[in-house]
């Protein structure tokens, strides 16, 4: 077991970062391109993975409980917008919440696409509450190989 000396700012920076995540607004992950900021305000962010391939970009979404049909995906001037609703329980007679920490409402997260997205052929699936989305890269971005014949 390691020794670690315990730093009281380390937990703040973590508690800070944690609050932060909470009340974020909706953005893009550094790792797709240039964050641009959504005017729209959300009740709720629901979180993604973003990864990528020689082929494309996938994005995953989590939205557990969110209907299909409250869902829309939209790509306009190099912007992908996933946005929609998770609706509250109608309220039962007889029923006592002690507590309720899941959040409900509308959600919009938006993502600056690379100029390599051939934004023509995006797909989205979405199964069991994750949507499922891939950004094909153009042809012009996928990497060719030349084999170099040595006399």
């Amino acid at each position: 077991m390691a020794i670690l000396k315990w730093d009281p700012f380390r937990e703040l920076e973590e508690m800070s970062e944690r609050l932060n995540r909470m009340v974020s607004r909706p953005g893009i992950s550094p790792a797709v391109g240039q964050a641009k900021e959504v005017m729209t305000v959300a009740d709720w962010t629901p979180t993604v993975d973003i990864s990528e391939t020689e082929a494309e970009y996938a994005i995953k979404a989590e939205l557990p409980e969110v209907k299909k049909e409250d869902v829309k995906v939209t790509v306009e001037d190099g912007v992908l917008t996933i946005q929609g609703e998770r609706k509250h329980e109608k309220e039962v007679n007889g029923k006592k919440y002690h507590r309720i920490e899941r959040s409900y409402g509308r959600f919009v997260r938006s993502f600056t696409l690379p100029d390599t997205v051939d934004e023509g052929k995006v797909k989205a699936e979405y199964a069991e509450g994750v949507l499922n989305l891939h950004l094909p890269k153009s042809e012009k971005a996928k990497p060719k190989q030349i084999d170099v014949k040595i006399a």
